[in-house]
């Protein structure tokens, strides 16, 4: 039995028609409906495909009928099957009956899937109690990487592909509906700010899919897209008590929508800053930045020209975290095929009182390599390198690599350095 679990954007549902092809599978997927009405559901499609009669109101028939005159392997695939769970515990229970082959005599995989994040992560394991232990793997779709979008818009610069994944993170049915032929200004004002674009309303959208109270939620994501990252920020800002603040801000992190960042351990953290909070789906990031809270403006403008007033000179100070995520998955990479001077295992940022590491690497020996990442500035300067080594004394490391990313250029120190040591790895565009 496993779990396959993803945003309702994820589109799951082609991962699971290409893993069926070829195998004996019953799928079902669960309706909103009362016990009785979904357990009829289930009975008429099951009578209908494999031409039986049913006698007995139980899931426990239903899974035992699915035989088909044999015992070879079967696949059954329950899709959002948290509609039946959390109404019904008996289907549950002939799930686990059917596990242990009491309904079906030869070998059965069963999949469960579902689409809501916060009952997967916040309510499903004590909503099955003990039996939840029964659920041997779990897997979560996550979103595309970087490298996902080059592929999908092979005509894409480097620096296009970047402005494309901070726009859009790595959500498939966005990226699916992205057009590769097209700019990203083109794009964008056809997919988000046109009215009738299919993502004009898709930030609200998500957000209410499995949240209610819409307006707290968006005034705390609109208090956070103007750079309000602790929960004292928050208080001050928004006028909610922390409490709830604090409970919200779960609620939209079981929904990956927020994280709350924790800077990399190291022996320097009485430096690093505790508490902080960002918005992590980028597409919502990018709404609450500039279109939220021009959205008056929008309805009065073309969507060219809110484009040109609101979004262009401010998107690539918006690009920097899309940036670092996106160097971040170089050094993975790297350290995938050995290329890497330590083996890493572990990864992530390091967030000082004074300062910032954008990326921290780390193996099984505490040996370090560290990276900072450089988007729209003209080019990286000594000045950030020397800023880079007194942050990592904050952090008391000593890194094997530095890693400098520049999306720009280098100047010319930092170029003749990285002759000299080889300790000092200059990454650009073309190197991406």
């Amino acid at each position: 039995m496993v779990l396959l679990y993803g945003s309702n954007r994820s589109d799951k549902e082609l991962l699971l028609r290409a893993f069926c092809k070829d195998k004996k599978v019953f799928y079902y997927r669960g309706r909103n409906a009362s016990p009785a009405e979904q357990l009829r559901q289930m009975q008429e499609q099951i009578t209908a495909e494999f031409d039986v009669t049913l006698q007995k109101n139980t899931y426990e028939e239903c899974f035992n009928r699915i035989k088909s005159g044999d015992s070879s392997k079967l696949v059954v695939v329950i899709d959002e099957f948290q509609t039946i769970a959390k109404k019904d515990p008996t289907f549950f229970e002939s799930l686990l009956k059917l596990k242990k082959r009491q309904l079906y005599p030869g070998p059965v995989l069963i999949v469960l899937c579902n689409s809501s994040l916060l009952w997967t992560r916040r309510d499903m394991d004590e909503c099955l109690g003990a039996d939840a232990a029964a659920i041997d793997e779990r897997f979560f779709l996550d979103e595309f990487h970087f490298l996902d979008i080059v592929r999908a818009f092979p005509k894409y610069s480097v620096a296009e592909a970047v402005r494309t994944y901070g726009i859009l993170g790595g959500v498939p049915e966005y990226v699916n509906r992205w057009n590769g032929e097209r700019s990203v200004k083109e794009n964008v004002c056809s997919l988000i700010l046109n009215p009738r674009g299919f993502l004009h309303h898709e930030a609200e959208n998500y957000i209410s899919a499995e949240l209610r109270e819409l307006a707290v939620y968006e005034t705390i994501l609109a208090a956070m897209a103007r750079g309000n990252s602790k929960l004292n920020d928050l208080y001050h800002e928004t006028g909610y008590s922390r409490a709830k603040i604090s409970v919200y801000l779960k609620n939209l992190a079981a929904f990956d929508i927020v994280e709350k960042v924790v800077s990399f351990e190291t022996g320097g953290w009485d430096n690093a800053m505790k508490g902080i909070y960002r918005i992590k789906n980028h597409f919502v990031e990018f709404w609450f930045r500039f279109i939220y809270p021009n959205q008056s403006a929008l309805y009065m403008m073309t969507a060219e020209q809110f484009y040109d007033t609101y979004i262009a000179s401010d998107l690539d100070d918006y690009l920097n975290t899309a940036f670092v995520k996106v160097c971040s998955e170089y050094l993975e990479l790297m350290n995938l095929v050995d290329k890497c001077s330590i083996k890493i295992t572990r990864m992530g940022t390091w967030i000082g009182k004074n300062g910032t590491i954008d990326i921290i690497g780390a193996d099984a020996d505490d040996d370090y390599v560290v990276g900072i990442c450089n988007w729209n500035a003209a080019q990286l300067s000594f000045d950030a390198y020397q800023e880079l080594l007194g942050n990592m004394q904050q952090a008391k490391i000593h890194a094997r690599t530095t890693y400098l990313f520049s999306a720009t250029a280098f100047d010319e120190r930092l170029q003749k350095l990285a002759q000299e040591e080889t300790s000092l790895v200059l990454v650009d565009m073309t190197e991406l």
